[in-house]
């Protein structure tokens, strides 16, 4: 009996899905809860595991199709079994007094042409690294002349056929490359342009000496490293900071809605990270509850799941502020968007070592510029440059933000 591969409820308000890499190919033998293919949403990308073993018959939707929720977009069937060359558990189970043992796979191999094997990037034949390769430039492994031994693929044969593909296409003068945009990537340019169309937004600028910060982290980050296993970071106390700044300016944690004002009461604080699949931003709900031990760990997970396309789109909904580090990619300024229907987005940035006068002497500190870019249908400049300030103030003498002064 064929079992149908459907698509799953991927979260709450999204009704369709984009079909991304198939890691699996007609014919292959998949194990009961393996990955077939990933799903892109207009929120993150997420997995589509194999309801129960069996070969993948049948594939009906390919690479940058939209499919519904509870779509088909393939078969399984349990009993079937795998095409040859293509690995699983009915070819680990044949006797070996078979035919196609491994000694006659190899004939098999040297007599066949590489280029008509049924070579795809998850046989076992093709090295990881020549499957990220594959993938880094959008190629099956049939579609590369393989010259290794037995009819392996190469590294260098992959180089190469990128190599001749580019020759060929500057000797025809075609120096473009069109690929689909993917729907995370087409959600972002739609909220990017949405908020420049439907807020007033408006940047303003301060900077940060970062003396007193990068002191209490060299006094305790041993200490703070070995209780909980994870180092002591800035982005903690900008969350403290900014958490501290919004109920002060509660306007800066409110959102237009319709021809009201919703003020929130919590602090749900999105942090942008970048991941395998661009930016994203998960929310740490009710930040102001949160130890500077518990934010560092949260923010570590959501690195790593970032980075293995493990965030969820739950965990990227709900924020009312949003944090965004371009220092770590050495940005010295910009001016953060902000992301609807939030109406404030903080930009932190390299810190740089630079003169500055103190005390009537001109002293060299580590200083960082920041950035707030906030909505002026809500918040107003006073409210915005003193928001602004009180951050700065937090950082500059982080004692404050224990004793509430």
């Amino acid at each position: 009996m064929t079992i149908e591969l459907n698509i799953p409820q991927v979260g709450e308000s999204i009704q369709e899905v984009q079909i991304g890499q198939w890691l699996k190919q007609e014919g292959d033998y998949v194990e009961q809860d393996e990955t077939i293919v990933e799903l892109e949403t207009d929120k993150a990308s997420v997995e589509l595991p194999a309801p129960q073993s069996g070969v993948l018959t049948k594939i009906l939707k390919k690479k940058g199709q939209m499919v519904s929720i509870g779509e088909t977009v393939g078969h399984i069937d349990p009993n079937g079994k795998p095409t040859a060359g293509n690995s699983g558990k009915a070819e680990k189970s044949k006797p070996a007094g078979n035919s196609s043992s491994a000694s006659d796979k190899g004939q098999t191999n040297r007599s066949q042409p590489a280029e008509s094997r049924d070579l795809n990037s998850d046989d076992p034949a093709v090295s990881p690294a020549v499957r990220r390769l594959l993938r880094e430039h959008h190629l099956t492994a049939d579609e590369v002349k393989a010259t290794g031994e037995h009819g392996r693929l190469l590294k260098e044969d992959v180089q190469r056929h990128v190599e001749q593909h580019q020759a060929s296409s500057e000797n025809n003068g075609a120096l473009e490359e069109i690929v689909p945009m993917s729907l995370i990537r087409r959600r972002i340019a739609e909220r990017l342009v949405s908020a420049q169309q439907q807020a007033a937004l408006l940047t303003t600028f301060n900077e940060i000496d970062m003396t007193a910060v990068m002191a209490l982290r060299s006094q305790f980050q041993e200490n703070f490293l070995k209780r909980y296993n994870i180092k002591l970071g800035f982005m903690s106390f900008f969350i403290k900071a900014a958490v501290d700044a919004l109920k002060q300016f509660p306007a800066v944690n409110a959102e237009v809605r319709g021809t009201d004002i919703v003020y929130r009461n919590y602090y749900h604080v999105g942090v942008a990270i970048g991941g395998g699949r661009g930016l994203v931003v998960p929310v740490l709900r009710h930040a102001e509850r949160m130890s500077f031990a518990e934010i560092e760990q949260a923010i570590a997970d959501f690195g790593q799941r970032a980075a293995a396309n493990k965030i969820t789109p739950d965990e990227l909904d709900g924020g009312t502020f949003t944090i965004s580090n371009g220092g770590i990619y050495g940005s010295l300024l910009s001016t953060p968007i902000v992301n609807p229907p939030q109406s404030g987005v903080l930009g932190m940035h390299a810190i740089v070592e630079r003169p500055v006068a103190l005390n009537g002497q001109v002293v060299i500190r580590p200083m960082m510029y920041v950035a707030l870019t906030y909505d002026h249908r809500l918040v107003d400049g006073r409210e915005a440059v003193t928001f602004l300030k009180r951050i700065r103030e937090a950082i500059e003498d982080p004692a404050r933000m224990l004793i509430e002064v």
